[in-house]
């Protein structure tokens, strides 16, 4: 039977657009030479009785099923990230709660998980010094730690907002990372995703600010895994990545040039840890098993494809991204909904949430195509459109 969808266009007409589905995965998830992240969303309860742009309650049975799904696909999990809603709707309590099921789950398994470590119980204000900044960090730090995970050190928006230069970011990671039991992973999340962290490292300028945070990696080596740079710059990513002590890792945050910066080149290649990688973990799997093979060429027939579905689900504002991976997660039948944490689906238009369903199929990563188009009907539905 043919699966068809009449999608909506720019204008109000309708095109048709035939489904079909995803090819198996063949292969299992071995050998891979590189160490890959997704960064997971989080399913909240929809019959909860709050108001979400104020509470939220997450259904956790569907939740931990999500991570149990990427990690069969051999990804590791990054926990309570910005892919999450952290800081954008999930608070620190839920967070902790969130990070210490996760954590139980992988310990379980023997699966790969690290967890977000931040500030963001702490509100930035005038007030705010930076031994405040020092004192939250040190307290998440600790709740991470506590319950066995790994921590990723996020970027701070008390920080961005209390710091009076690159000193005071240098104090605050040296004395933060010090205090650490394991090595830690480093998150640069630059204003695109996130507006208050502009000029974090205490520079305005990208590669002013890098050098900054070259500075703090050299200086606490010892402590440090890695870092994820999310700047959406191969770049700047590959400048940064060539300037990194030998054993710290380059974890790519890049949704819109990952392929190539996870490949490499003749100096080196960035691991991954990627919120596109949640929607897309499918595709992800078969090309990380490829080229852990040192099959090229497959590695680029599952990845490729899919980079036009990230820099449609990225596109500007970009803090709005986690509509589009809660949308894949609904049409592809990981959670039986499209509501989201603090009421975030409304964050997209219908004509952006049809260009995804187009960019998927394209992909195809859609497993089950009947399942899709009753599931993108109900939501169109809702939008006064009969799809």
């Amino acid at each position: 039977m043919v699966v068809q969808l009449n999608l909506p266009k720019l204008g109000g007409e309708l095109e048709l657009l035939q489904l079909t589905a995803a090819p198996q995965l063949v292969e299992k998830p071995t050998g891979w030479t590189r160490t890959a992240y997704s960064a997971a969303h989080v399913v909240c309860d929809p019959l909860a009785d709050v108001d979400p742009w104020i509470n939220n309650v997450i259904d956790w049975d569907t939740t931990l099923g999500f991570r149990q799904h990427l990690w069969d696909l051999g990804l590791g999990v990054a926990e309570a990230m910005d892919t999450a809603q952290r800081g954008m709707g999930l608070d620190w309590p839920t967070s902790l709660e969130l990070i210490t099921r996760s954590v139980n789950a992988a310990k379980a398994g023997g699966h790969l998980i690290a967890c977000g470590a931040g500030t963001d119980h702490l509100a930035p204000s005038p007030d705010v010094t930076i031994d405040d900044v020092i004192a939250a960090y040190e307290e998440q730090c600790e709740a991470v730690e506590a319950v066995g995970g790994r921590v990723i050190l996020m970027a701070s928006r008390a920080l961005c907002a209390a710091a009076k230069g690159p000193e005071d970011y240098i104090r605050v990671y040296e004395r933060v990372l010090g205090g650490l039991s394991r090595p830690a992973i480093l998150h640069w999340l630059g204003e695109m995703f996130d507006p208050a962290l502009a000029g974090y490292w205490g520079k305005d300028d990208h590669l002013e600010a890098m050098d900054v945070c070259l500075d703090v990696i050299r200086a606490n080596a010892a402590k440090i895994d890695g870092i994820k740079i999310s700047l959406l710059s191969a770049e700047k990513e590959i400048r940064m990545r060539r300037k990194l002590p030998k054993d710290v890792r380059m974890y790519t945050g890049d949704d819109f040039n990952y392929p190539d910066l996870i490949e490499g080149d003749e100096e080196g290649y960035s691991h991954a840890l990627l919120g596109i990688f949640d929607p897309i973990a499918s595709a992800a799997s078969q090309a990380l098993t490829a080229l852990g093979r040192g099959d090229k060429k497959a590695y680029r027939d599952s990845m490729d494809p899919t980079v036009a579905l990230s820099r449609h689900i990225f596109k500007a504002p970009t803090r709005f991204y986690k509509t589009g991976v809660v949308f894949m997660a609904y049409l592809n039948g990981h959670q039986d909904h499209f509501t989201m944490v603090g009421g975030q689906e409304s964050t997209r238009s219908t004509l952006h949430l049809a260009e995804i369903i187009r960019l998927a199929e394209a992909a195809k990563l859609f497993a089950d195509p009947d399942t899709v188009a009753i599931r993108a009907r109900a939501v169109f539905a809702t939008r006064g459109v009969e799809v």
